[in-house]
């Protein structure tokens, strides 16, 4: 049996675990269902270390966004790209069915990077000040159970979590379920370690092209 990473485990000691674990993966694959109100909605990822995408779909709003060293792409359908991207009508024709790409160094590319690759590992974590260890390990995987509360603010409801790390030799995050008065959504990560495989899109116009900027 592996032993376990952490001794006399605490909330603290956890967290402080699973940051030294996660700055030495490579990859992970995670899974996110939210059920809210009548349509529930799923979004797909894969994390690498400088490479990353991620799929999400709610009804008929669904985008896609890839990222590599040196470029970003951003797809998806047309309520998909205005609704929650926050394209216009205009410039959501412009990209249509294509992949409006962005270069290193804009702003655009380094929040999608930043938020798809292994940079993204730390923001998984909550502070260590008012987060509790549960008494009692997930059943279906032994690993201990971290919980914490967000309060209310204008625009977000009081969340309450509990997220999943492993026991074993290396503290990483497994499962997060959050709940609100009026959602649930689950998080399973798995494929630690594996880098993913990323498609490049063969279709694509420039973000200068679409919002008209001259070079």
């Amino acid at each position: 049996m592996a032993q376990a990473s952490v001794k006399d485990p605490t909330a603290t000691s956890i967290l402080a675990a699973a940051k030294t674990s996660l700055a030495k993966e490579s990859g992970v694959h995670v899974k996110v269902v939210t059920f809210a109100g009548k349509v529930d909605s799923t979004l797909i990822a894969d994390i690498g270390r400088e490479s990353g995408s991620e799929a999400y779909v709610s009804g008929n709003e669904t985008f896609t966004i890839t990222v590599t060293p040196t470029h970003a792409y951003l797809s998806g359908s047309a309520t998909g790209l205005t609704k929650l991207m926050g394209l216009s009508s205009a410039e959501q024709k412009m990209i249509g069915k294509a992949s409006m790409s962005m270069n290193k160094g804009t702003k655009e590319f380094t929040t999608f990077h930043s938020d798809m690759t292994s940079g993204a590992f730390a923001q998984l974590l909550p502070v260590a000040k008012g987060t509790t260890l549960l008494s009692k390990r997930d059943k279906a995987t032994n690993g201990y159970q971290l919980t914490w509360t967000t309060k209310a603010s204008t625009s977000a409801p009081k969340t309450t979590t509990v997220m999943i790390f492993s026991s074993g030799k290396a503290t990483l995050p497994l499962k997060d379920m959050v709940n609100t008065s009026n959602s649930y959504s689950t998080t399973t990560f798995s494929k630690w370690g594996e880098v993913p495989k990323i498609t490049i899109p063969t279709s694509t116009i420039t973000y200068d092209k679409v919002f008209g900027i001259k070079g």
